[in-house]
């Protein structure tokens, strides 16, 4: 088995693969990761008996990074894949400054790239939404960075003395009759009159008018769910492509060896 660590700003999304797909899915609060020993309960009860073959980790928290490297090492005496620039398989970049890229976003664009080819665009709803862009040379591109849903939302409330903190989910109407509806209806629709917008400009440029789009992420699949322009709705997304790098790196190393 594969243990796979996609360590971001509020969670760590923990998966477990085999040679075809992630099999199992778990998150944690990053902040456990400089909490004590409990970190250590937690993996070893994630990944349960299953022997760890390798673990492979993307990572925009670098005060995080090392303890997941000395975990790996403790508790199954493995190296870590660390995903960067330099170890990426899958997709090119032709991007200035690869260095400044998050190692998840590059994470996204070989899955992306790997089941839909290319060109392909994700959107990954987190705490900011991203836009990832693979050309149709299969080049990573850059992308579009705008606020999170919630960031949106938490933002009036902690600004305003009267606007609520509000839990997002569908509105149906566009009228709101009340302080919460009135936010919904900005929070939801007006969410995917950006993200539509965005991708409108997207598919000029590219000169793709049959776009495939992936969104992942927590808000995914409500934004996803009034938008024809998204085509796949995938959550596990940034742990396949940690998946998919790995065995890319198998794939390697077995072919080196054969023309030894």
């Amino acid at each position: 088995m594969i243990l796979l660590f996609d360590v971001g700003n509020t969670n760590t999304h923990l998966g477990l693969a085999d040679g075809r797909r992630v099999l199992r899915q778990a998150n944690i609060a990053t902040s456990e990761w400089f909490s004590g020993s409990r970190i250590r309960d937690q993996l070893l009860s994630f990944a349960r008996r299953d022997a760890i073959e390798g673990v492979v980790l993307c990572s925009v928290m670098p005060r995080a990074t090392p303890m997941v490297l000395k975990a790996a090492w403790e508790l199954w005496r493995r190296d870590v894949l660390e995903l960067t620039p330099r170890t990426l398989r899958g997709v090119g970049i032709d991007y200035p400054r690869p260095s400044t890229i998050g190692p998840d976003r590059l994470a996204n664009s070989v899955a992306a790239r790997h089941h839909c080819g290319a060109p392909v665009v994700v959107v990954d709803f987190g705490t900011a939404v991203t836009f990832d862009v693979v050309n149709a040379k299969g080049k990573y591109v850059g992308g579009i960075i705008a606020p999170g849903l919630s960031a949106m939302t938490d933002y009036l409330h902690e600004k305003t003395a009267l606007l609520p903190r509000i839990r997002i989910r569908e509105i149906r109407g566009t009228i709101g009759r009340s302080t919460e509806q009135a936010m919904l209806v900005g929070a939801v629709h007006g969410y995917r009159g950006l993200v539509r917008e965005l991708l409108t400009r997207l598919r000029k440029e590219l000169r793709a008018p049959r776009l495939p789009v992936i969104a992942t992420g927590g808000c995914a699949r409500l934004i996803a769910s009034g938008l024809r322009e998204i085509t796949h709705v995938e959550p596990n997304l940034t742990l396949e492509g940690l998946r998919l790098v790995w065995q890319y790196h198998v794939e390697l190393r077995s072919s080196a060896r054969g023309r030894k």
